[in-house]
């Protein structure tokens, strides 16, 4: 190799994640709208006041203890991040709320290209009514 970037398929060096929901309040209007479940993920989402100040699309994630120890919920958790990473810039809409939970022993052994169908699905569900 000559020292040179490569260019080819590799994830930019900035991360294309929406913003974090991390107030309560946030997930429980979350959990009073919109929501789809698939076999990998329940998928909430809500529609933002135009009087709230954030823009763009935010999104938040859960695993209760019925999908396992710490470290099954963890694992659970971090591919429902990348999967949002990867599916939400495209499929997700600006100015709604997406709360991504994890289901107890599917979310953590699920295949990640499922997965990510679950997501595009139940996006493309919520978005239609």
């Amino acid at each position: 190799m000559d020292g040179t970037a490569r260019q080819g398929n590799n994830p930019p060096a900035v991360s294309v994640c929406p913003e974090v929901l991390e107030k309560r309040a946030d997930f429980l209007l979350a959990a009073r709208a919109r929501r789809q479940g698939t076999k990998g993920m329940m998928v909430q989402a809500r529609k933002r006041s135009p009087d709230e100040p954030a823009r763009g699309t935010r999104v938040g994630f859960t695993c209760s203890k019925k999908v396992g120890n710490a470290v099954a919920r963890n694992r659970a958790k971090r591919r429902l991040r990348e999967v949002a990473r990867l599916i939400l810039p495209e499929y997700g809409q600006a100015g709604w709320d997406y709360v991504l939970i994890g289901r107890a022993e599917v979310t953590a052994t699920r295949p990640f290209p499922d997965l990510q169908g679950d997501l595009i699905y139940a996006l493309k569900k919520l978005h239609q009514t």
